[in-house]
């Protein structure tokens, strides 16, 4: 007896289908932000507590030595920072859920292009993070930080970038990663140390030899430094206590411009997708 065989023709990717596939991924991870309201508040208590109860205790010890600023004001970037960085390392973590229940198998077989699928999650990553982050925007003007509509614009566009790039780092991270335990482990190890060292709790000046080789050699450090100079740019401050708090970045005496510090943001996350868009490639 003759067996029929039967062809299935499967498209093959196209740019359309790409595109498409950038799109789903980006909305579902934007469905999975409203929809997850304890993930929203439990974000932002960290950034909140620090800023607020941290930064009013240790205000208290160097209200003295630089007058004229609220040191919550000098936080306040390093915590839109903070909110920006662990939102999007959470967000690209949702891969390693995804892969536990099988959802992302079903994204792995579809005939599109892996790299869109890194795409989409990077994009929506970034975004989640950035709305976030909107929030620590509304709380600019109580700690001293006005409301100027050219600030803002400034402050979401440095934060989307940095968090596409943090984002990308996570999907990295959370591509061979099995269970959400092992992935929280790494992620705290990476992203605490570097939180630390990026000045995002304290100032760049004059700090020893090996803790400032540390912070230029920290990646994080030219995602919080343009934050910083865009709110300082904004405010009135004395010129000694801007040169304290506000220093920016040298490299053997080459003072890095704004433009230079993206630049570098914007590298670091081009090279850590294509490595996650590699990683995929070879998984599963």
């Amino acid at each position: 007896m003759a067996t029929e065989v039967v062809r299935v023709s499967v498209p093959r990717a196209s740019g359309s289908h790409n595109a498409r596939a950038v799109k789903v991924v980006l909305h579902r991870e934007m469905l999975r932000f409203v929809n997850d309201r304890t993930r929203m508040v439990s974000m932002l208590i960290q950034p909140i507590l620090w800023l607020f109860v941290m930064g009013t205790g240790l205000g208290s010890l160097v209200r003295g030595s630089i007058p004229g600023i609220d040191y919550r004001t000098f936080m306040y970037p390093g915590m839109i920072s903070m909110t920006v960085i662990m939102t999007a390392m959470f967000s690209a973590g949702s891969i390693v859920w995804d892969r536990e229940f099988g959802f992302l198998r079903e994204m792995l077989v579809a005939p599109v292009s892996r790299g869109a699928i890194v795409i989409g999650k990077c994009l929506g990553g970034a975004m989640v993070a950035t709305a976030q982050g909107v929030i620590i925007l509304a709380l600019a003007g109580l700690v001293g930080v006005p409301y100027s509509p050219s600030l803002i614009v400034t402050l979401l566009a440095e934060m989307f970038l940095a968090a596409f790039t943090i984002t990308a780092f996570g999907v990295l991270l959370a591509a061979r990663m099995k269970n959400m335990q092992s992935f929280f482990g790494v992620m705290q190890m990476a992203i605490m140390p570097m939180m630390f060292l990026s000045g995002a709790m304290f100032p760049l000046a004059n700090l020893p030899s090996w803790l400032h080789v540390l912070t230029t050699i920290n990646p994080l450090t030219y995602a919080v430094d343009p934050m910083r100079r865009a709110v300082f740019g904004h405010l009135d401050v004395p010129p000694q206590v801007d040169a304290v708090l506000n220093p920016g970045i040298t490299w053997f005496g080459w003072h890095l411009t704004v433009g230079v510090e993206l630049g570098l943001v914007a590298a670091i996350g081009g090279v850590l997708l294509s490595i996650a868009i590699a990683q995929f490639r070879r998984t599963e």
